[in-house]
């Protein structure tokens, strides 16, 4: 194609246009400095607990605790900050290397430039591979055909002809051309979405959680030492040993290991989804992943292979016909043009021996006809002319009977109905080779059939859906496609539907409506981006923790909206932006490894949670009651925060830890009010077992004040650290799965170092004594009967809470 007559823009006038029309670039995330971002770790209710909880370890005088507990909350804030801003890098770098680059003219001159340089004015080379840089219009074209999909979610190419308008983020599939820009940036017809994009992104569903439960502790805390230091200071008549004492089981009921338990659980989550070509840019996605209950998803380039693909070849009577098949392939292969996407299928469907034919003439396809045709001689034989195109346009010119033509064109319209691309083949034969050949001679051709293309799904999808329906994920069909077309692609892939929803009609619908409606539809057809926003928002108010994988410009908004925004390896640049996660290869099997991660982390962060909830909390419930009846404080301020802060060093090692398989199957969302119940429940079981050992040392040994907080001191460590073998799991502990070795040494470990403190004459400085081995004995003998019980309670707990299959899985599924 000659493009010598575009002289393009000058140097002057592109710096002219760019101060008017400002960069060409949809800024889709917004990004912050380095020092804010880790100033914004701070803002994390639970990191403002445990700041307190420092604060009162200082006032109490456990200046050693406090600075552990600052300590801790540094080098989690520094390694979450660390880990998040190196993904974030990461990710920025994998954009750079994709950042696609457009080929203009410059005075006079071709050179390559990135899109984000182009102006309005520039003049654009165009060919097969190219994205569409901006809005504008073809000025001159040869066999142009664009794929607008990343725009419309329509899967076959549009030709394209002089005067026509492209737009910002499509592709040619086919062809050359020239494109004038008109609009770039923000003023593009588009524009609308990255408004979208630049909205305040929504608080994931963990990121939610967390808060919640960061709350839920701040109210138990208050609580609990208002009413520890009220009966206290009443009882012992002593206000400062009363408040250190509820200001010391404040930080006790902290879990002050959980930001460093998160950060660490998550950066071993990406590193490993890393080395699978996964790129985790947030890394609380891979939370979410675990609680993902919904996938909702475009249909092109994610359920479908995104090419064209010939699959039928058939006559009037519906009948497979070899010689529809040879005449298209001949057409196509003596054709000069460029070959459409189409002509590309024929051909790569089966090659035909045609030695004996030769083309004659050719008369390509135009916008009035809709038809392209090709003459050919055959050895032996009389010329034919073959002409292939739109089913009504070719009929047009085929002798006809009203019988006829209705059956061929009900057999056209029941293949659109099942969702195929479908062109018309019909022929005629010459009596005598003709000198010259026009349009004219085409008339009286006799109609072979019809040749039916679809985008075929991708080669694993199956197995995708399969292994997503048995970990209780539903997958939703999001499209700009029309219905018959999603539903054949839902119907091809094997993905049961419950009906199919129109964007026609969720334009018309209210929010609270639309909430209801996706409930109870499957697929989503003819919607606009604003409306595939809409979508996931109404799934969300549903307590649906959503999922949603897209590759084009109209898939940016949904993907911010979700809680794990999806992309993959060839999707456009704004998707990927705003997406959590970016699949550099295009095996979609990572999204179920994604899932397992996700379910992993979240399964051990929640047994770190649930096992130091329910203990601290029947820890305090014992302080009060033991407050009651002794005469002297059950443990003194110091001795508390050295038993919290060994258990708590302990359960760090719980982010090794195996899961159950039946973690992995289930989504893992947060439930409040099952973590109090949960709470409530085995806190109470611990603080009976307290209470016993309280009856024991004071009443049965007449143990002292020191040998008593000693004794109680052994007790509740070694009770604590190996109460998470039990509790660790929903099953009985001899069917489930081995302890990983690290979570087995670290109990071991952790009772060692705390026995020897506290029997050694090192805990003298804690306010301990030596006492009686029998003492020991007792102690850890009450114990096991305690764990006993875990196991007992745990049968009926577990077996009224467990969720059946149709209810909302909630904490007690992942305390597994």
């Amino acid at each position: 194609m000659d493009t010598s007559t575009f002289a393009g823009l000058t140097t002057d006038q592109v710096a002219r246009e760019r101060k008017t029309s400002g960069s060409n670039a949809l800024v889709t995330r917004r990004t912050q400095s380095a020092t804010k971002t880790f100033l914004m770790e701070f803002k994390n209710p639970l990191v403002i607990v445990l700041s307190g909880a420092a604060l009162i370890a200082l006032v109490t005088g456990a200046t050693v605790s406090g600075v552990l507990i600052i300590a801790i909350v540094l080098v989690s804030s520094v390694l979450d900050f660390a880990i998040s801003y190196k993904s974030q890098k990461a990710a920025q770098l994998l954009a750079s290397r994709v950042s696609p680059k457009a080929m203009v003219v410059r005075d006079g001159v071709s050179v390559m430039i990135s899109h984000a340089e182009i102006v309005p004015g520039d003049i654009v080379m165009l060919s097969a591979g190219s994205v569409i840089p901006a809005d504008g219009k073809i000025v001159a074209t040869e066999t142009l055909f664009i794929n607008e999909s990343a725009l419309t979610g329509e899967s076959l190419p549009v030709q394209k002809n002089i005067d026509d308008e492209v737009y910002m983020g499509s592709g040619v599939v086919s062809g050359q051309g020239v494109l004038q820009v008109v609009a770039t940036g923000y003023k593009t017809k588009y524009a609308h979405i990255a408004a979208l994009l630049t909205e305040k992104e929504r608080p994931s569903e963990f990121e939610q959680g967390i808060r919640k439960f960061s709350l839920l502790l701040t109210r138990v805390i208050i609580i609990l030492v208002i009413c520890i230091f009220l009966i206290n200071a009443y009882l012992k008549h002593d206000l400062i040993t009363s408040l250190l004492f509820s200001l010391a089981l404040a930080v006790g009921l902290t879990p002050d290991l959980l930001p460093v338990i998160i950060a660490v659980n998550l950066s071993r989550a990406s590193l490993r989804m890393a080395k699978k070509g996964v790129i985790v840019k947030k890394l609380s996605a891979i939370e979410n992943f675990g609680s993902m209950d919904i996938l909702c998803t475009d249909k092109t380039g994610t359920l479908t292979e995104d090419k064209i693909v010939l699959v039928k070849y058939i006559d009037a009577n519906n009948t497979t016909s070899d010689e529809v098949l040879l005449s298209a392939y001949v057409s196509s292969v003596f054709k000069g043009a460029a070959k459409t996407p189409l002509d590309e299928a024929i051909i790569s469907r089966e090659a035909f021996p045609i030695e004996t034919y030769s083309k004659v003439h050719e008369i390509p396809f135009d916008f009035e006809r809709k038809r392209d045709t090709m003459i050919v001689a055959r050895e032996g034989l009389k010329p034919l002319l073959i002409s292939k195109g739109a089913p009504e346009a070719v009929l047009a010119v085929c002798e006809s009977s009203v019988d006829s033509d209705t059956k061929s064109m009900q057999l056209f319209h029941d293949l659109s109905q099942e969702g195929y691309r479908v062109i018309a083949v019909a022929t005629r034969t010459f009596d005598t080779e003709q000198t010259t050949y026009t349009v004219d001679d085409e008339h009286d051709l006799t109609f072979l059939g019809f040749i039916a293309f679809i985008d075929p799904p991708k080669k694993n999808i199956k197995h995708i859906l399969e292994e997503m329906s048995a970990r209780h994920i539903e997958v939703k069909v999001i499209t700009g496609d029309h219905q018959l077309v999603a539903e054949h692609i839902a119907r091809e892939v094997g993905l049961p539907s419950k009906g199919t929803l129109d964007g026609v009609d969720i334009e018309t619908m209210q929010d609270d409506d639309l909430a209801i409606q996706v409930e109870q539809h499957t697929i989503f057809s003819r919607v606009t981006p604003v409306q595939k926003n809409r979508i996931i928002r109404a799934l969300q108010s549903q307590k649906h923790t959503v999922g949603y994988m897209g590759d084009g410009i109209n898939d940016a908004p949904a993907l911010r909206s979700a809680d794990v925004g999806i992309s993959v390896d060839n999707a456009l640049d704004v998707a990927k932006e705003s997406a959590d996660i970016v699949l550099t290869t295009n095996d979609l099997e990572h999204l179920i490894q994604g899932v397992k991660e996700g379910r992993k982390t979240f399964g051990n962060t929640q047994k770190y949670i649930s096992m130091a909830v329910s203990s601290n909390f029947g820890n305090m419930i014992s302080m009060t009651g033991a407050s009651l009846v002794l005469p002297y404080l059950p443990m003194l301020p110091a001795q508390i925060l050295l038993n919290n802060l060994l258990y708590e060093s302990a359960q760090i090692a719980l982010i090794a830890d195996h899961v159950d398989e039946t973690v992995l199957n289930r989504p893992s969302p947060w439930n409040i009010a099952a973590l109090k119940k949960f709470m409530i429940v085995f806190g109470l079981l611990s603080s009976a077992f307290d209470f016993v050992v309280f009856f024991v040392l004071y009443h049965l040994f007449g143990l002292g004040e020191a040998g008593f907080q000693t004794a109680w001191f052994i007790q509740s460590l070694f009770s604590q650290v190996f109460a998470v073998f039990f509790i660790r799991t929903t099953h009985a502990v001899w069917k489930t799965r081995r302890p990983h070795r690290l979570v087995i040494s670290a109990a071991f470990l952790t009772t060692a170092v705390a026995w020897w403190i506290a029997l050694s004459q090192f805990g003298h400085y804690f306010g301990f004594t030596p006492i009686p081995a029998f003492v020991i004995a007792t102690v850890v003998g009450i114990s096991i009967a305690y764990f006993v019980s875990i196991e007992v309670v745990k049968v009926f707990y577990f077996h009224q809470t467990r969720p059946h299959k149709h209810i909302k899985k909630g904490w007690v599924e992942t305390a597994r």
